[in-house]
């Protein structure tokens, strides 16, 4: 079966008064329909630039696609014209950006935001699409949705409006959603309701989910298969179940170890992955996280290691076995 998204050496540059960034570098993988796939890795990795390449929302200067393909749906994205991406985006793919307190248009009322894409893309009446804004903002369980149409932004808090973002994505009723660290700013209890409506959304819709964190028990939870991100690289990718059971690339391993448990001892140190992460404009040689590992080999400093099959759709870029 093919897949809903198929990326393919999608490479994503920015170009600045330093050199050449690397954010996003030959990054390939696919999304199901209907499955919820996880992306992983420290801040600055490339997550969220190859999520915003996706949807060609990288600002051109000094941001550019170099090369790649985007299939989605038999197209290729990155080959469509400014006004077909535009019926894409919003309709096809949707996406719930990182920060739910600046994300909406603060002049705008919360109805207004909503009904703009049902008007744009369902081509709905006035009347119809704000009726539909209200069951979207009863669905996500926003109280008084009727009335809360007429309301700004600045009145309402992170976890509602996040809520909103995710109403505003779910309206078209789109094939793929990209969640990006859609808990960011929000407390412990709202991050499991959000997490929760976004699993039930998708269930009830068909919706496939890209899901962008570096929080891991949330992948553990909510995504059949993740990928690990590092400098612009996916170094490891497979089912939840399996990576989480047997990491085998040793930044997997640093990012797993340094969850803390409920069963370690209050005195216990965490874990931690010595170093800092690489200069995406001057990486070192061979692979990038050489510096930092302690399973390193000569061949580590002279060659990248590709990503090879560990067995059971596990793959690993990494020369040390295990």
């Amino acid at each position: 079966m093919a897949a809903l998204l198929e990326v393919k050496d999608l490479r994503t540059h920015f170009t600045t008064r330093d050199g050449v960034v690397k954010a996003v570098d030959s990054v390939s993988y696919d999304i199901q329909e209907g499955e919820t796939l996880g992306l992983v890795g420290e801040s600055g990795c490339g997550k969220s630039v190859s999520a915003l390449s996706i949807l060609r929302l990288i600002a051109d200067p000094p941001g550019r696609i170099v090369s790649g393909s985007v299939e989605f749906e038999g197209r290729d994205l990155l080959q469509l014209s400014g006004a077909e991406m535009r019926q894409v985006r919003g309709n096809r793919i949707a996406m719930v950006f990182q920060e739910p307190m600046s994300s909406l248009n603060p002049v705008l009322t919360i109805g207004r935001q909503l009904t703009e894409g049902l008007e744009l893309h369902l081509k709905m009446s006035k009347g119809d699409a704000r009726s539909r804004a209200a069951e979207l903002l009863q669905m996500v369980g926003i109280p008084d949705a009727a009335q809360q149409l007429n309301s700004y932004p600045h009145t309402f808090s992170g976890g509602m409006r996040q809520r909103v973002m995710i109403a505003m994505a779910m309206s078209c009723n789109p094939k793929l959603l990209i969640a990006d660290e859609p808990t960011t700013a929000l407390d412990v209890t709202i991050q499991a309701q959000i997490l929760e409506l976004l699993q039930k959304l998708s269930a009830e819709m068909g919706t496939a989910i890209l899901i962008i964190t570096h929080n891991l028990g949330v992948i553990a939870r909510y995504a059949s298969r993740v990928n690990v991100m590092y400098a612009g690289k996916i170094v490891e990718g497979g089912t939840t179940r399996e990576m989480y059971a047997n990491p085998q690339h040793p930044y997997t391993k640093g990012l797993l170890k340094s969850v803390p448990r409920l069963t370690q001892s209050r005195t216990e140190k965490l874990t931690t992955i010595e170093g800092s992460p690489p200069d995406l404009m001057n990486l070192p040689s061979g692979c990038a996280f050489q510096p930092r590992c302690a399973y390193a080999v000569a061949q580590c400093s002279v060659d990248a290691p590709p990503l090879t099959d560990r067995g059971n759709g596990h793959v690993a870029a990494c020369f040390v076995p295990g």
